[in-house]
């Protein structure tokens, strides 16, 4: 594969306008972090970001950064660490998880849409981004939104492009919101509840006037592999609490009083809190070097558990619960089984799962995003065509 790497947004415009008149389709990238996952691309040329380097403009009083699309996340968190603020949502490293090197990307993060435990109240990526810049397939130069939220027409477009996975344009620069970072964390551990105990735990926390910032149930099959097996014997059900210290303290103390009815409580100190959230967030169970079949399922809360007793039935698979529940981590032990993992996700109410690893003849053979609704799939080629009329970006990605 031939990459092609812009050092200018004219430059990439140049290059999607060359290869649109010859029909020569372009596979789009960052980093090369999270292309691994999604059906398979058929392109021969790679246009990628990672020239389009650096922080365009960042004030920190103001809680918004500008930056070009290629700018690695960590130099990203780097500056913000600086100045004690964060991507709220908490963005996911896929690298562990599909054993692939390099540096993830500003502009991968919101193609991807990559959200973290955080989520279930800081919102997804698309939640923070205010504005971008993009070349789109006819190799025009696109601006959506902006660094103050005023136009609604920008808006929708911004989020369109969230979660996209390059599929409707090249991304050159990316806006967004970066709150303050909380002071400090503190995380408690439930011990010994099963799933269904643990998901009623879970919502019974994120119902107290706690702000209760993580909620994640790990399994009997799991606990051991979070911080060296350092947690507490049996299932850990984990909540976490964040802000200024003596804020923390006193919440503490009221979601422990509160759990202390349903199991056996304990608590995590700062620097156990944050890496255990960072081992959450990077899915580190399924870390293992295998291309065994791993599946990200989003359902409503108290159904996680309820999909997966039931695929246990007639499937190997073994899994672990964030965002109270409502995000199912799940790896196969063998095939990924697609119809049955989607047929029971629509018998339980509703969701999507998507593959984000498997062996390369799974993927060929399974459709990594979910299946959308005809009425939804239409309007996701109209907007298609719009934006990329010859269909030469990422051919195939999401079907």
């Amino acid at each position: 594969m031939i990459d092609l790497m812009p050092t200018s947004e004219e430059q990439a415009a140049a290059i999607v306008r060359a290869h649109r008149e010859m029909n020569r389709p372009l596979a789009i990238c960052g980093g090369d972090t999270r292309s691994g996952f999604g059906n398979a691309v058929a392109a021969e040329d790679r246009l990628r970001s990672t020239r389009l380097s650096g922080i365009l403009a960042y004030n920190p009083g103001e809680m918004v950064m500008t930056a070009r699309s290629g700018t690695p996340l960590a130099e990203v968190e780097a500056a913000l660490s600086e100045n004690s603020q964060m991507l709220a949502f908490e963005p996911m490293d896929h690298r562990p998880i599909m054993a692939r090197s390099g540096e993830p990307t500003i502009g991968g993060v919101f193609a991807a849409n990559v959200s973290g435990p955080r989520r279930l109240i800081a919102g997804a990526a698309r939640d923070s981004l205010l504005g971008v810049r993009f070349v789109n397939g006819s190799g025009e130069i696109i601006k959506a939104g902006g660094r103050v939220m005023k136009n609604v027409t920008g808006l929708d477009l911004v989020k369109l492009i969230a979660g996209s996975h390059g599929t409707l344009g090249f991304l050159t620069e990316v806006t967004f919101r970066v709150p303050p970072r909380p002071k400090t964390e503190r995380t408690v551990v439930l011990s010994g509840l099963n799933d269904a105990e643990a998901a009623s735990a879970m919502a019974a926390a994120m119902a107290l006037p706690v702000e209760v910032s993580g909620a994640a149930h790990l399994p009997l099959t799991v606990t051991w592999k979070f911080l060296a097996g350092k947690l507490p014997e049996g299932e850990a059900t984990v909540l976490r609490i964040e802000g200024l210290a003596g804020s923390v303290d006193a919440r503490i103390e009221k979601l422990v009083a509160a759990m202390s009815a349903l199991a056996t409580v304990t608590r995590l100190d700062e620097g156990e809190s944050r890496r255990l959230w960072r081992e959450i967030r990077d899915v580190l169970p399924y870390a293992d070097g295998t291309a065994r079949p791993v599946w990200r399922v989003s359902v409503a809360p108290g159904t996680g558990h309820q999909l997966v007793a039931a695929l246990r039935l007639e499937a190997g698979v073994d899994a672990f619960y964030d965002w109270q529940g409502g995000l199912v981590w799940m790896r196969m032990e063998a095939d990924p089984e697609a119809e049955l993992v989607r047929r029971f996700i629509q018998l339980l109410g509703g969701g999507h799962a998507t593959l984000i690893r498997a062996s390369a003849a799974a993927r060929a053979a399974t459709a990594a995003f979910h299946p959308e609704p005809e009425a939804v799939a239409m309007l996701s080629r109209r907007v298609k065509e719009k934006f990329d009329p010859a269909a030469i970006f990422n051919p195939g990605k999401m079907g």
